[in-house]
């Protein structure tokens, strides 16, 4: 297959290959951006993999940077651009599963690409057009499948992360994953257990955010890889729920973990420390949890205005959209109206300060100016006292 006109990602960094070959070495496109430009998808990082070692690549460049040179990988700068280059290169002796104990740099690329995860990935470009499939990656692509190159055990042995990769690719491009492949992931599920959770977060949020997420939810309960993740051991009948509702498309993380937690049924308390073992981001992990309490006070028929804003505003739409998911009714359009209507959203809104109640009140600092502030963002809020400096005093003399 030749690529008639190459994207214009690859275009520009036409120069980087013609230099490298100029200089006696082989170099070509790799691995995702390839897939995603056959699929029609954008491109997200341009990836180049060559014959020369590190060492020669930072002889044929001016400006280098040696981004992973242990690996083979010299980051190479071109004006205001940067192109990661990678020499090709073998892999041995995984003994963590995930990251390889020796690396040997080679002059195939198809010794380079057979240590690749997936045929989709271990596709190459040359600087004419042509791609190099080694593996029938192409003929998966038609067919829309996911296949490890080689043997999967051997894959996955190597790199346990891989399996979450494969139901990640399976929701972002609404693939399925070729039956060998399947099975091999079922059977070395257990390998999970060697990957920081860290890792797999990153690729399980992909996935539930993905175009086809119910699709690489399903095989990732299907094939047990939900086994191995903190919360979710023997949590399967509670987690296939997520895949009974209807159109349902996550509007950020916050609102994936949310509806897992709601699913799982889990206490606030329980719902935290699971975000917590999934090592979430304390922001996210705060959102959500507000996120799921406000979700479970509407549920409740708790529509309480103060309770909203205390739950943070910001999470109200993604509380919304949650409800239609779970089929939580309510006049959400009159609710939504209030809510808009709420002229502040943190105590730093206010008109007034801290020292101007001392001011204004002639007494000394202490904890009634606290009180004093909690009863006007009270108010604030609920709409009996409008946000200006002159209403509020006026409030706070006739108290």
């Amino acid at each position: 297959m030749r690529i008639e006109q190459l994207p214009s990602d690859f275009k520009q960094a036409l120069p980087v290959l013609e230099e490298i070959e100029k200089a006696g070495y082989e170099a070509y496109f790799v691995g995702g951006s390839v897939r995603d430009h056959i699929l029609g998808l954008p491109i997200h990082d341009v990836d180049i993999a060559t014959s020369a070692y590190p060492e020669e690549i930072k002889t044929i460049f001016k400006r280098t940077v040696d981004t992973g040179i242990q690996h083979g990988t010299v980051t190479v700068l071109v004006g205001d651009d940067s192109y990661e280059i990678t020499t090709f290169r073998t892999e041995s002796g995984y003994q963590d599963f995930r990251r390889p104990d020796q690396v040997t740099f080679v002059r195939s690329l198809e010794d380079d690409l057979k240590r690749r995860d997936f045929t989709i990935n271990a596709l190459a470009v040359d600087r004419n057009g042509d791609v190099i499939d080694k593996f029938d990656g192409l003929g998966d692509l038609d067919k829309r499948v996911i296949r490890a190159v080689g043997k999967a055990e051997e894959r996955f042995h190597e790199d346990a992360l891989r399996m979450m990769r494969a139901v990640r690719f399976q929701s972002q491009l609404d693939f399925t994953i070729e039956e060998e492949t399947a099975v091999a992931i079922k059977d070395n599920s257990y390998l999970l257990e060697k990957i920081a959770i860290e890792r797999i977060r990153e690729e399980f949020i992909k996935l539930m955010l993905g175009k086809a997420w119910q699709t690489g939810f399903a095989d990732f309960l299907k094939l047990d890889l939900s086994e191995y993740c903190p919360a979710f051991k023997n949590k399967h009948d509670n987690l296939e729920k997520l895949l009974k509702l209807e159109n349902l498309k996550f509007f950020d993380e916050e609102a994936a973990w949310t509806a897992i937690g709601y699913v799982m049924e889990l206490t606030p308390k329980q719902f935290n420390k699971m975000l917590r073992d999934w090592k979430v981001s304390n922001k996210s992990r705060e959102a959500s949890v507000s996120t799921d309490k406000m979700l479970k006070n509407f549920r409740e028929g708790e529509f309480d205005l103060w309770k909203i804003y205390s739950l943070g505003v910001d999470n109200y739409a993604r509380v919304i959209s949650l409800c239609k998911l779970f089929k939580i009714e309510f006049d959400d359009e009159a609710l939504t109206k209030k809510v808009l209507n709420i002229p502040i959203k943190s105590s730093r809104d206010l008109a007034i300060t801290g020292n101007d109640i001392i001011k204004i009140l002639g007494i000394k600092p202490g904890p009634k100016i606290g009180k004093y502030m909690s009863e006007i963002e009270h108010k604030v809020v609920e709409g009996t006292v409008y946000n200006n400096f002159d209403n509020l005093e006026h409030y706070l003399l006739n108290e």
